[in-house]
């Protein structure tokens, strides 16, 4: 996946495909990301479902990787307690799926695609891809939902589609963006501070009434920062080093969060069973595109050179704080800082 942009708000889009089943956990994560501009952070994936149902497939199996209409989600015709449906399955699923096969042994994972492009290779590690197209037969306890909104008509209904598929008996996720906060001042920002009116932007105007959605049928909805993974791949400033030069003014403030935090995050929210709850992942460290690329050079990890940023005018930010969600979550993220994950003193 080539690495997202970031929004006004300094989110970026995450995407997600796979998921797991019992058996050899991914032992490489091999990510694969489309750019868009879009307020969420969520990277390509090969989904975007209506949400269908499949049976467990073997790696060995001549079959493996064909989802046919009407079968079981289970090879017992049975959805265990513990079983997860990823819908938009990409580098965050796949992180989401690997974190709950080690929190829940036994249980089997399934990634939602749109197409077969990459069944192949969830297989490999381990997961039962499902097509959009197919039927459900069954329901799940527990659903998180990843996928993008820019590659489809009606992302809300999208949402909807997905929520169908959930029992209501552990949790239902759905991953959003801290984009929809009404806040382009550099000031603070936290779970509970009001969000853009409906009406005013399209793009927040989608996630927003996905959230809804997701809220008045007692879903999760976390809301994340710009996700960001290795020193060369996924992160604005991998984006920004490849431009060189970059017309956006250097004081707007972004936030952060490392793709395993994201994940460790929705583990923990999936877990708790919670209903209607709005949560926030960042890592509590808000820097401006300047200091990001500062800690950049500072690091010597990079052989190329970024040149400046040229903008004058262009909106600034917001410093975004989650301790309400790691109280209640009782979650702490691994890479505190995004100099922490350079090796960087604060």
């Amino acid at each position: 996946m080539t690495f997202s942009s970031a929004t006004t708000d300094g989110s970026l889009f995450v995407g997600h495909t796979v998921a797991l089943i019992p058996g050899p956990r991914a032992q490489a994560l091999k990510p694969w990301m489309d750019s868009t501009e879009i307020a969420k952070g969520l990277d390509a994936y090969p989904c975007k479902l209506p949400y269908g149902f499949f049976f467990p497939v073997s790696a060995s199996s001549s079959t493996a990787g064909v989802v046919n209409e009407g079968l079981d989600v289970s090879s017992t015709g049975l959805v265990g307690k513990n079983d997860l449906l990823i819908v938009g399955p990409g580098v965050l699923g796949r992180l989401v799926a690997e974190q709950w096969q080690k929190e829940k042994p036994g249980c089997q994972i399934f990634g939602q695609t749109m197409t077969k492009d990459h069944h192949d290779e969830l297989i490999k590690i381990g997961i039962n891809p499902i097509l959009r197209e197919v039927k459900p037969t069954h329901q799940f306890p527990y659903v998180i939902f990843c996928a993008p909104p820019y590659r489809t008509a009606d992302y809300p209904e999208d949402v909807r589609m997905a929520a169908s598929n959930w029992n209501g008996e552990g949790t239902f996720l759905f991953t959003s963006s801290s984009a929809p906060y009404d806040r382009n001042d550099n000031g603070p920002c936290d779970e509970d501070s009001p969000v853009v009116p409906i009406g005013r932007n399209p793009r927040t105007d989608v996630l927003l009434k996905a959230e809804k959605i997701v809220l008045e049928i007692g879903g999760c909805v976390l809301r994340l920062a710009g996700l960001y993974i290795s020193l060369i791949d996924k992160g604005p400033h991998v984006y920004w080093l490849e431009k060189g030069t970059v017309e956006a003014r250097p004081d707007h403030v972004l936030n952060l969060i490392h793709y395993e935090d994201a994940a460790s995050l929705s583990v923990a929210i999936l877990k708790k069973k919670l209903h209607g709850h709005i949560f926030l992942g960042c890592d509590n460290h808000p820097l401006s595109r300047q200091e990001i690329m500062d800690l950049v050079k500072r690091s010597g990890k990079f052989s190329k050179k970024f040149e400046s940023f040229t903008g004058t005018d262009d909106p600034l930010g917001k410093r975004l704080n989650n301790s309400k969600t790691r109280v209640e979550i009782e979650w702490e993220p691994k890479y505190p800082s995004f100099a922490q994950f350079l090796g960087l003193p604060e």
